[in-house]
């Protein structure tokens, strides 16, 4: 990504309010009382100070070697982010030609790469600057939109709002729409193109390329 590039400098912003703000939404919500009749925004409310207390435990550790944040992530993120449900939203038409094994590869370098950006962002994250919205969609149905305001450093909110789904895991997030922009659409503005002429394989290779680089600094 281009450093002067005005969109990926948006998307940068959008895609580290995606991980910070996303951890209020990794708590286990199959393990709820009554899953059926709580609704994500209940549940990410009700969850979300617990799991930011390891960050709040561990931040000098998480500052000084951003790396660890990934154990975190692992342990609490991932298992709650559909990460193969926004990967096929990302690559659109692409999905449907690629091999399963350039689908999982893809869903593990995207991953990946997110996580190596936006690493810094989650250890600085503070309970104090997200508010979950009262939630206004239908408890029972399969897809929801969970609206929270993150406070920037200058004290302004931003509206960001969580698509989630429901699967048989549970809610589980899969984009964030930040001022009308979704994270999934600009990355599938980003990599169609770029597929388009140098091909899928060459857009992973690239990915896990970061990803290695990221491993040994």
């Amino acid at each position: 990504m281009r450093s002067n590039d005005p969109r990926a400098a948006h998307r940068a912003a959008t895609l580290a309010m995606l991980a910070v703000g996303a951890l209020a939404l990794v708590a286990p919500l199959v393990r709820a009382a009554d899953p059926a009749d709580a609704d994500p925004a209940t549940l990410m409310e009700a969850t979300a100070s617990a799991m930011l207390q390891d960050l709040d435990a561990h931040r000098a550790e998480y500052r000084k070697d951003p790396h660890k944040v990934d154990a975190l992530v692992e342990r609490l993120l991932l298992p709650h982010f559909d990460s193969e449900y926004a990967a096929r939203m990302v690559l659109a038409r692409h999905w449907t030609t690629a091999s399963a094994d350039q689908r999982k590869r893809f869903i593990d370098a995207f991953y990946h790469s997110l996580l190596g950006n936006y690493g810094t962002a989650i250890a600085d994250f503070t309970s104090d600057r997200l508010q979950v919205l009262p939630f206004k969609g239908d408890p029972a149905a399969t897809n929801a939109t969970v609206r929270t305001l993150i406070r920037r450093s200058d004290g302004s909110n931003v509206a960001v709002n969580y698509s989630v789904r429901r699967t048989d895991k549970g809610w589980m997030a899969w984009d964030v729409i930040i001022e009308g922009i979704s994270y999934v659409k600009s990355f599938r503005d980003d990599f169609g193109p770029e597929i388009d002429q140098k091909g899928l394989d060459a857009v992973i290779a690239r990915l896990e390329s970061q990803a290695k680089s990221r491993a040994k600094s």
